[in-house]
């Protein structure tokens, strides 16, 4: 099932896309109620796909990235694999859904696009075993990391380089019917392919990172917990299109701007 966000016109709701349509579903499906009753079902209307604009599906309270978590990656850069995940955090305010528009910082050298699989977490988890991961996770989507290298390399820590307002996109859908642990994954630039890689390839796999972080913090109802991201990363630049690619979950599109030329 893949889950949307989208408005039409003031409208404002979720749904569930098949094939070109979108059905309308009534409540949240981060809305668990009592545990009794499931308050997110469908409406009885649809609407066409291209008739809306898809937004964030994930309400998060806090995106959770991972940094190096892909072993050709670590290869790459000839560093040793990491003993526990190394985690850092994106505020929510720099969600943007797709189609919408990555702003550059004026001024910066190098902004970085980073393809990764977005884990949706769909009820509040706190340390909660590895084996039972999956009842917490609502299921994946696709994540950009999007980051400003320079900042990154002055900066002691990550805050700045990835908290910009726009550098966290996020969609184009949360797939629940799909395995995390072998799943092709792609980053293309005007359509050429620049990072390839697999979820097979994770350092920390999904049921360890999900159990990890919840001994962390506590995760809540639409958190996103971004994988890390493959080897290939570089920069982008005024103009481009930059899509995050993930098998069994979607394309997300987003457009890139310099804040002098914005959409």
């Amino acid at each position: 099932m893949k889950i949307v966000r989208f408005q039409k016109d003031k409208f404002t709701s979720y749904g569930v896309i098949e094939g070109d349509s979108i059905r309308v579903y009534d409540g949240s499906p981060y809305d668990i109620g009592d545990g009794t009753h499931n308050k997110f079902k469908p409406s009885g209307s649809s609407l066409p796909l291209g008739s809306v604009k898809l937004l964030s599906p994930c309400p998060a309270s806090k995106l959770i990235c991972l940094g190096l978590n892909y072993k050709p990656h670590a290869a790459e850069l000839k560093i040793k694999l990491p003993e526990l995940p190394l985690l850092f955090l994106k505020p929510p305010s720099a969600i943007i859904g797709p189609g919408d528009t990555i702003i550059l910082t004026p001024g910066s050298l190098r902004i970085d696009y980073e393809g990764e699989l977005g884990v949706v977490i769909g009820k509040k988890a706190r340390n909660i075993a590895e084996e039972d991961y999956a009842g917490y996770v609502l299921g994946y989507t696709c994540f950009n990391d999007v980051t400003d290298r320079v900042a990154q390399t002055k900066d002691v820590q990550w805050t700045r380089s990835k908290s910009y307002d726009t550098f966290a996109p996020i969609g184009p859908c949360v797939e629940t019917n799909v395995s995390p642990s072998n799943l092709k994954i792609e980053t293309r630039v005007n359509s050429e392919i620049k990072q390839t890689g697999n979820t097979s390839e994770l350092i920390f796999a999904v049921p360890r990172l999900v159990s990890y972080i919840s001994q962390v913090m506590t995760l809540m109802p639409g958190d996103v917990i971004a994988t890390g991201t493959p080897v290939g990363v570089g920069p982008l630049n005024d103009g481009d299109i930059v899509e995050i690619s993930i098998e069994g979950i979607g394309i997300l599109k987003n457009f890139v701007t310099s804040s002098n030329n914005r959409r």
